[in-house]
C-alpha cells in the first residue's frame, strides 16, 4: 500500500514561493516530486530505500544566488536515483506560408518566451488535496504585445492514490508512484496568423551521455483514438526513472479526435553549446552540474487543427520511477481478436460437423426394394 500526499512547502521569513512537495511512502521506499516556478518551472524526481526519508529546505540559501546545498532530502545516503526537468522556453512559430509538416524549424520563429521571465499565480490556490493537484499558471513579466493579457500557460501537476487511467486523453496509465503533468496555452494572442507552438525541456545526462528516448507502437488505439505510439525518455538501462507521453496534442478542452494535432521530438542533444536559464532547485540540489541535455517538443502542422482554432493547446506527460508502465491490449481488442481467431475454428468445426452429419445420412440409406 503506498500512501500519498501533497503539500505546498512555505518559506515563513518572506512571500510565497510556489514549492510543491509530492510524497510517495511504500514499504521500503519514498519517492519524492519536487517541483517549483522559482527560475524556469523544474520538478526533482528523488527516489530512496527508505519510508522515512524527507526533504529538507533552506529557504536563505535556496533563494540566494548561489543555492548550492538549499535543498537535499535526508538521509542522503538513502538516496538511489535523482534527476530533474526543466521546462525552459515556449516557442511560437509563423507557419502562414510552410506548406510541408515536415519542414525543420516548422516555419519563421518568434522570439521565445523565457519561462524564466514568468510571473506565477500562487499554487496555494489552486492546491486541491482531494484530486492530488495543483496548477502553476503564469504570463510573462514583460508583454508588450499584449499576447498574454487575456491567457496564460498551465502547468497541472496531479499524483494518484492508485492505478487507473485518466478520464480524458490521452489516458495515459498510471501507477500511485507516478506523477502526471498537463501543460495548457489558453487564451493567448497568437503571434501569426495559424502560429504553431512549442516547449523546451531540459534534463540531466548520465555521465557524458544524454538519456534515451524510445517509441513503443501498439495495434490497440481504444484509449487515445487514432494515436498508436508511446513516447519514453529513459534515465539509465535497465531504466532508473522515466518521462512518458504520447505524441499528440488538443486543440479543443473535449480531446476528440478532430482536435488532435500531432507532437514532434527533437533528438536530445547536450546544452554545452548556450547558456541555460538556471532552476534554484536544481541547482540547490545537483550543484552546479553542467551536463544538461535538452529538446524540444512541437505541436501541430501547418494543416489540420491547430491553436488558431479556439486559443488552446494541451498536452500530457507521465513522470516516475523504475520501469514506465505498459499497456496492455484493452478488453475490445482482445475480444475482437478472440472473434476474429474463434471464427476460423468455428467455421471448422461447422465444416467437420456437416461432413460427418452428411456421411451419416449417407450411410443409413436402404434401397426401397
Amino acid at each position: 500500500m503506498i500512501q500519498v500526499s501533497l503539500e505546498v512547502i512555505p518559506d515563513w521569513q518572506g512571500p510565497p514561493q510556489n514549492l510543491l512537495h509530492i510524497r510517495a511512502v511504500g514499504a521500503n521506499s519514498t519517492l519524492h516530486y519536487v517541483w517549483s516556478s522559482t527560475g524556469p518551472l523544474a520538478t526533482l524526481l528523488v527516489a530512496t530505500d527508505t519510508p522515512h526519508s524527507t526533504l529538507a529546505v533552506n529557504w536563505s540559501r535556496l533563494l540566494s544566488p548561489e543555492p548550492d546545498g538549499g535543498l537535499t532530502v535526508l538521509p542522503r545516503d538513502s538516496i538511489r536515483f535523482s534527476s530533474a526537468i526543466v521546462f525552459t522556453r515556449l516557442f511560437e512559430f509563423d507557419d502562414t506560408n510552410t506548406s510541408e509538416a515536415s519542414v525543420k524549424p516548422p516555419g519563421k520563429p518568434y522570439p521565445p518566451y523565457s519561462l524564466a521571465e514568468f510571473s506565477w499565480d500562487n499554487i496555494t490556490d489552486s492546491l486541491d488535496p482531494a484530486t492530488l493537484s495543483a496548477t502553476f499558471r503564469g504570463h510573462p513579466i514583460r508583454d508588450p504585445t499584449g499576447a498574454f493579457a487575456n491567457g496564460s500557460l498551465a502547468f497541472r501537476v496531479q499524483a494518484f492514490p492508485g492505478s487507473g487511467r485518466p478520464a480524458q486523453a490521452p489516458r495515459l496509465l498510471h501507477s500511485a508512484d507516478s506523477c502526471q503533468l498537463e501543460v495548457s496555452l489558453v487564451g493567448a494572442a497568437p503571434r501569426g496568423n495559424r502560429s504553431l507552438f512549442g516547449l523546451e525541456l531540459v534534463t540531466l545526462g548520465r555521465g557524458p551521455d544524454c538519456p534515451s528516448v524510445r517509441e513503443q507502437s501498439s495495434i490497440d488505439d481504444e484509449y487515445t483514438p487514432a494515436v498508436f505510439q508511446l513516447d519514453q525518455l529513459l534515465w539509465g538501462s535497465p531504466p532508473s526513472g522515466f518521462m512518458q507521453w504520447r505524441p499528440v496534442a488538443f486543440s479543443q478542452r473535449q480531446r476528440g479526435r478532430d482536435s488532435a494535432l500531432p507532437c514532434q521530438a527533437s533528438p536530445l542533444h547536450p546544452t554545452s553549446e548556450y547558456p541555460l536559464p538556471q532552476s534554484p532547485i536544481v541547482r540547490a540540489f545537483f550543484g552546479s552540474q553542467t551536463n544538461f541535455c535538452a529538446f524540444n517538443l512541437t505541436f501541430g502542422t501547418p494543416t489540420g487543427p491547430g491553436y488558431w482554432d479556439e486559443r488552446y493547446l494541451s498536452w500530457s506527460m507521465l513522470l516516475g520511477v523504475g520501469a514506465p508502465p505498459m499497456d496492455s491490449l484493452s478488453p475490445l481488442i482482445l475480444g475482437i481478436m478472440a472473434v476474429a481467431l474463434g471464427a476460423p475454428g468455428l467455421m471448422l468445426l461447422a465444416g467437420g460437423l456437416f461432413l460427418l452429419l452428411g456421411h451419416k445420412q449417407c450411410s443409413e440409406y436402404q434401397p426401397i426394394n
